[in-house]
């Protein structure tokens, strides 16, 4: 297959092939047909706890009214949050309270008000407010500054926010969608506060849509800063985000179903229109002269092949969250 390069608009890279078919190439060296994805051959079956990624036997995952998180003591926040998103869920009921609290069930400890005083980062959500309207108990416990985690004021209240009104979107048209965000956690992070919570440079959320017609997953991976970068901008595979922050996401589907819904994305089966579902209680700070959006350039890093890495990036260090390890 004779592919000719060329750097995409997205996270992922796009090539076109010599019979002029789109291709979308991985970081792991596999490729897929950008337009493979037929939705009407895989049937949804019942799986319960759907949401949750993969644990070890150590691992305690603590569940609460409308989500569920895997606690990380040494970055004093989640390395991942879970729940289901439907139509119903949409419609708020219940107004943000803006009252940060510890979590009572995390018996380590979690952050605290102190962390975050003076620090110049925003208590960014993992699992947003705005997606536990529909009860006040789930709303409360979505303060817990064990689903919170610093973030840039004018990421959380942007692009990161975008996002979040994106996915609600997403589960009113598809009726339910399984969520799962967090930051992509590292050794070497600069922290904040007493408790040394650790500062993410990136954050994910992967979303299934296991509802038929049209099954169908996505992955984002997105830099903490300002963006006006459109959000197709930061799709990717959900294999892409497993291999960046170790997560196995979804273990609990079909192994045929999981491979195939994991290893392909199609931009095309995804609305990028937010709707408006309700209000977060956010600024929406990128409407602002004061914040420039970043520009996107090509990633300074170099393939296993020797090669320049063809990934854009928002990094300020110029390399793209599969070479930030070569920043020196």
């Amino acid at each position: 297959m004779a592919v000719a390069f060329q750097l995409c608009a997205f996270a992922q890279q796009e090539a076109i092939t010599g019979e002029g078919r789109k291709v979308l190439l991985w970081g792991n060296g596999t490729w897929t047909y950008a337009d493979s994805f037929s939705p009407q051959r895989i049937k949804a079956l019942p799986v319960a706890k759907l949401e949750i990624p993969e644990t070890a036997p150590h691992d305690i995952v603590i569940t609460h009214t409308g989500f569920s998180l895997l606690y990380n003591e040494a970055h004093e926040q989640a390395s991942w949050v879970a729940y289901v998103l439907t139509k119903e869920k949409t419609a708020k009921i219940y107004e943000r309270e803006n009252k940060f609290i510890p979590d009572p069930a995390v018996k380590t400890g979690t952050a605290c008000d102190r962390d975050y005083a003076g620090s110049g980062y925003d208590r960014g959500h993992l699992a947003p407010a705005s997606d536990m309207g529909w009860s006040a108990v789930a709303m409360s416990e979505s303060f817990y500054y064990s689903n919170i985690s610093p973030q840039v004021p004018s990421f959380n209240r942007g692009v990161w926010k975008r996002l979040e009104e994106l996915v609600r979107t997403w589960a009113v048209e598809n009726d339910t969608v399984y969520v799962v965000t967090g930051p992509v956690l590292t050794q070497g992070l600069s922290t904040i506060g007493p408790n040394r919570v650790s500062v993410p440079r990136y954050y994910y959320k992967v979303v299934l849509d296991y509802t038929e017609p049209g099954i169908k997953g996505i992955g984002f991976i997105l830099t903490n800063a300002p963006s006006g970068e459109p959000l197709q901008h930061f799709a990717v595979s959900i294999d892409s985000v497993e291999k960046v922050t170790g997560i196995n996401f979804f273990p609990s589907l079909p192994d045929d179903q999981e491979a195939w819904i994991e290893k392909t994305v199609c931009i095309h089966d995804w609305t990028w229109k937010a709707a408006q579902t309700g209000n977060s209680g956010k600024k929406n700070m990128e409407s602002k002269t004061s914040v420039q959006p970043a520009k996107a350039v090509q990633c300074k890093g170099i393939t296993k092949d020797g090669k320049r890495c063809k990934n854009k990036t928002l990094n300020p260090s110029g390399y793209c969250y599969l070479h930030e390890n070569q920043c020196r």
